[in-house]
């Protein structure tokens, strides 16, 4: 298996398939690369190159005790990209992972990067206050985190539900997917888990999103109950200096997975235009 070491030791798993330009994914909150089988594979069977990596405590990546916030994520996507040398590569992100290209562009410069994507993210600032009054009550976070603190398994089981929209009438549920969902959260570490919720729900990204110049096309669906439209990428969009908006009636958070059929081909024609 792939593997790269940073800085501090941490070991970051990686896929790398195929050739042509570079599609780099950052996955969500508190998944895996798994989380992107159903891009990867259309993707590299259309002549790109596809990677995505493990988030550090996540997957098959070290369950290291330090750096689980957005400027340690953002390094090791830096540390990935220099590594492989990926040059005018296109970034994707889905919800934590969203936050993470942002950051990563912010920090790291748009040298290497030639667009970016972003999927249901948490940027601008997830947390409900002046930064978003349209938020995330901090209640709820702390919900999260005491679920996870108490029983992550039972709690990881619960929350696919609205995570994939199946707790809407009529919904066609996947069982199957449901527990691609909880295996990948379970294969990470509780402690990354855990911290990671301060990362993706309280970190400002506000000054990062006008940094990011590259063209970014920003999708969402409006019936998201977990990263809520309104809060994230509505703002989003208006603070990004060159960004498209596409919003997906009635599609969930985890809609890469559901609806595939329906993102795929728009994220093609963002790529080839």
């Amino acid at each position: 298996m792939n593997y790269l070491t940073t800085q501090d030791g941490t070991q970051i798993f990686f896929k790398d398939w195929g050739t042509g330009q570079p599609l780099v994914f950052s996955h969500g909150w508190p998944l895996s690369s798994d989380d992107w089988e159903g891009q990867m594979l259309y993707f590299v069977q259309r002549g790109f190159r596809v990677i995505a990596h493990d988030r550090r405590g996540h997957g098959r990546s070290s369950q290291t005790s330090v750096g689980h916030d957005m400027d340690h994520y953002a390094d090791d996507l830096a540390a990935l990209t220099a590594h492989l040398n990926l040059k005018d590569a296109i970034h994707i992100g889905h919800s934590t992972g969203g936050g993470e290209v942002v950051r990563y562009i912010a920090r790291h410069g748009s040298s290497r990067v030639a667009k970016a994507v972003l999927i249901g993210a948490v940027p601008p600032m997830m947390l409900k206050g002046s930064v978003n009054p349209q938020g995330v009550p901090l209640e709820v976070l702390d919900g999260i985190r005491s679920s996870v603190a108490s029983n992550r398994a039972q709690f990881f089981k619960e929350f696919s539900m609205p995570f994939y929209g199946y707790n809407r009438p009529g919904a066609k549920i996947s069982e199957g997917i449901r527990e691609h969902w909880w295996m990948q959260g379970m294969m990470g570490s509780i402690q990354a888990h855990y911290e990671g919720i301060k990362a993706f729900s309280e970190t400002n990204f506000t000054d990062d999103l006008k940094k990011v110049t590259v063209p970014t096309l920003v999708l969402h669906g409006d019936d998201d109950q977990i990263v809520p439209l309104a809060g994230s990428s509505e703002q989003t969009a208006k603070l990004l200096p060159n960004a498209k908006l596409k919003v997906y009636p009635g599609l969930s958070h985890g809609m890469c997975v559901t609806n595939a059929d329906v993102i795929n081909p728009d994220l093609l024609a963002f790529f080839k235009s």
